[in-house]
C-alpha cells in the first residue's frame, strides 16, 4: 500500500515557503492585487458603458438590472439614466454592506461611481445618435457582448455594476450557482416591464436576446479567470521539476508512487494543480529540466483550498453537520 503521507514533502515545503513569503512581503502583494483589481473594474465599466449608452440605449433596447430600470425611467420621464442608476444603487448598497462585506462594497461603490461618470460623459458625447439603427439585432449582439464583458470583469475583480449583480454575488457567495443564471432570472421581469413604456414586443424580444448574451459572456469571463488544470508528470528528475514548480510557478506538488506495468519499474509521479494561465510556464519548466518527461494535462471543474477558490455550501447544511452526533 502506497504511503502518501511520506511523499508530500514538496507540498509541505511549498506551503511553508508561501507562508514565509507572505509574512515577509505582506504589503507589496496586497497592493499589487488591489491595483490590478481596480484596473480590471475600470476597464470593465468602460466596456459596459459602451455597450449600454452607445449601442443599446439610443436604439431603445432595454437591459436587465438597475440599468434596465434606469432605461425605463428615462424613456418614460426623461430623467437621465446616470441619475436614477446611481440613486437606486445607493439604496441597494446600504443593504449589501452587511451581507457582502466592506471590501466588496468598496469595490462596487467604485464601480458604480466610475460607471456613472462614464455614462454622464458618454451621453454628452453621443446624445441621441443611433449606431446601426437599421440593424437592431446586430446592435443588440454587439452591445450585449460589451455589457457582458464589463460585468464579468467587474465580478472577477471582486466588484460589480450594482443592481442584480449584487443579488447574484450574494447567492454565489454561499452557493456554487452560475452568476449569469442568477442575473438572467432576476432580469426577466425588468425587461418584460419595458413593454409598458416602449409599447413594442419586438424591442422586448431584443431585450431577452441581450439578457441571454450577457449571461453567457459573464460566465465565460468569470470562468476563464478561475479555470484550473491538473498535471500528472512522470520523470526521473521529479525532485528538480517539483522544486522548480514550487519556487518559480509557486504551486504545490504531491509525489505519488507508481509502478510501470510494461517496464516493471518503480516510478515517481508528480501531481500538480494550477491555474490555466500557468500551464505554459509549467510546461517550459518541465521542458528545460527533462524534455523526455511524460506529462498529462487535463481541465478540472473546480479546485478549492489554499491558493484557489473557497468552499460554497449552504449555511443551514453546515450548521446541521456541526450539530449532528459524531460516529463512534
Amino acid at each position: 500500500m502506497t504511503n502518501f503521507a511520506s511523499q508530500n514533502n514538496l507540498s509541505i515545503d511549498y506551503i511553508e515557503a508561501m507562508r514565509n513569503f507572505r509574512m515577509k512581503n505582506p504589503g507589496k502583494r496586497s497592493v499589487m492585487k488591489e491595483v490590478r483589481d481596480y484596473a480590471f473594474i475600470t476597464v470593465g465599466m468602460f466596456f459596459y458603458c459602451i455597450g449600454w449608452t452607445v449601442m443599446l440605449l439610443p436604439n431603445n433596447i432595454t437591459t436587465g438590472g438597475v440599468s434596465g430600470i434606469a432605461n425605463i425611467i428615462y424613456w418614460g420621464t426623461g430623467i437621465p439614466v446616470n441619475v436614477s442608476y446611481f440613486s437606486i444603487n445607493a439604496v441597494l448598497m446600504i443593504f449589501a454592506l452587511r451581507l457582502l462585506g466592506l471590501k466588496f462594497c468598496i469595490k462596487t461603490i467604485y464601480a458604480v461611481t466610475t460607471l456613472t461618470l462614464m455614462v454622464s460623459i458618454s451621453q454628452g458625447l453621443v446624445g441621441d445618435m443611433q449606431f446601426l439603427h437599421d440593424e437592431p439585432f446586430m446592435v443588440t449582439v454587439i452591445g450585449s457582448i460589451f455589457c457582458g464583458m464589463g460585468v464579468g470583469m467587474g465580478l472577477s475583480a471582486g466588484g460589480s455594476t450594482g443592481g442584480t449583480d449584487i443579488i447574484a454575488a450574494i447567492i454565489n457567495k454561499y452557493r456554487d450557482i452560475s452568476l449569469g443564471r442568477v442575473i438572467m432570472l432576476c432580469d426577466v421581469v425588468i425587461i418584460s416591464c419595458s413593454y409598458f413604456v416602449l409599447k413594442s414586443w419586438e424591442r422586448v424580444m431584443y431585450g431577452y436576446v441581450e439578457l441571454f448574451i450577457v449571461s453567457y459572456c459573464v460566465d465565460q469571463v468569470v470562468n476563464s479567470m478561475r479555470r484550473s488544470v491538473q498535471f500528472f508528470i512522470i520523470s526521473d528528475k521529479y525532485e528538480e521539476i517539483g522544486r522548480n514548480i514550487n519556487q518559480n510557478a509557486r504551486r504545490g506538488c504531491t509525489v505519488i508512487d507508481g509502478h510501470g506495468f510494461y517496464s516493471g519499474k518503480e516510478v515517481k509521479m508528480l501531481f500538480v494543480l494550477a491555474r490555466k494561465s500557468q500551464s505554459e510556464h509549467i510546461f517550459q519548466l518541465i521542458s528545460q529540466i527533462d524534455p523526455n518527461a511524460f506529462v498529462s494535462q487535463s481541465a478540472v471543474i473546480g479546485v478549492y483550498g489554499e491558493g484557489f477558490d473557497h468552499f460554497r455550501i449552504k449555511a443551514s447544511a453546515e450548521k446541521e453537520n456541526m450539530q449532528s452526533p459524531t460516529n463512534e
